[in-house]
């Protein structure tokens, strides 16, 4: 058999194989695939308003509810506020400048990908992209890239609840949907992660927080073989909790999908 699977932009590249060349593949197991579509959501849409908003969540003072609340309201779900540092400091501007660069080069004309940590209001600045101004051309870009939902193989997706760089509430619960919308739901299990985030380096500084998602992954792909080899169906999809008492050797081995 032959199997894809991936995490991040190689979990996309999964979704957006068994969707157009499902004959190469027998399933795939897809680990928080990024999401693209052309009417959003995408990282073009949710990057910026980190961007344009965490500064001032950070500086504190009367500005940092509304700010926090602006996070939310763009995907970051509550309570996932002490990985924002982090992530501001390496991943929302790299992969927002590099991303729009690709689609949208336009934006900051002879600039390569445009001015690391610009302040709002700065010209070409990426904390102020709107994707929904632009022009026809970027969303046409996005386009050929984009996902449909119409997969041809069996397919598991694992993506954590505290994922901050691609919020699972403009990803892959999005995704889900469209996979159920396009008539492909029997091909589809979900498993949102309590507790897990984009990476899993980052477990070891907040034990008390995250959970690993490694573990989830190899039960999805033992799950996706017993499923193509007929010795059983995979969990009904679910939000697998995070076990308030576990240890952290445990949390390192074992990552049930099913009650």
């Amino acid at each position: 058999r032959t199997l894809a699977t991936g995490m991040s932009n190689a979990g996309y590249l999964v979704r957006w194989q068994l969707e157009n060349h499902p004959e190469l593949y027998d399933g795939g197991v897809d680990w928080e695939g990024t999401l693209w579509r052309a009417d959003g959501p995408n990282l073009l849409t949710f990057l910026p308003p980190a961007l344009r908003h965490y500064p001032a969540y950070e500086a504190g003072g009367p500005g940092a509810e509304e700010a926090r609340k602006a996070m939310h309201a763009a995907g970051y779900p509550a309570g996932s506020e002490f990985l924002w540092p982090y992530h501001h400091k390496a991943y929302w501007d790299l992969t927002q400048r590099i991303y729009r660069e690709e689609i949208d080069p336009g934006f900051d004309g002879p600039t390569e990908a445009g001015t690391p940590y610009c302040a709002p209001g700065s010209p070409a600045c990426d904390a102020d992209y709107d994707y929904a101004s632009r022009p026809a051309e970027v969303r046409r870009a996005v386009q050929r890239i984009a996902l449909t939902g119409r997969i041809g193989k069996p397919l598991i997706t694992v993506h954590g609840t505290l994922d901050v760089l691609l919020p699972i509430s403009k990803d892959s619960d999005v995704y889900a949907r469209m996979v159920r919308q396009a008539g492909r739901g029997d091909l589809h299990r979900y498993y949102r992660v309590e507790g897990g985030t984009h990476t899993d380096s980052l477990v070891d500084t907040f034990p008390d927080r995250l959970r690993p998602l490694v573990p989830c992954h190899r039960s999805a792909f033992t799950a996706m073989e017993g499923w193509l080899a007929h010795s059983g169906l995979p969990p009904a999809s679910r939000t697998v909790p995070r076990p308030p008492t576990a240890d952290a050797a445990t949390l390192l081995t074992t990552c049930p999908l099913g009650r």
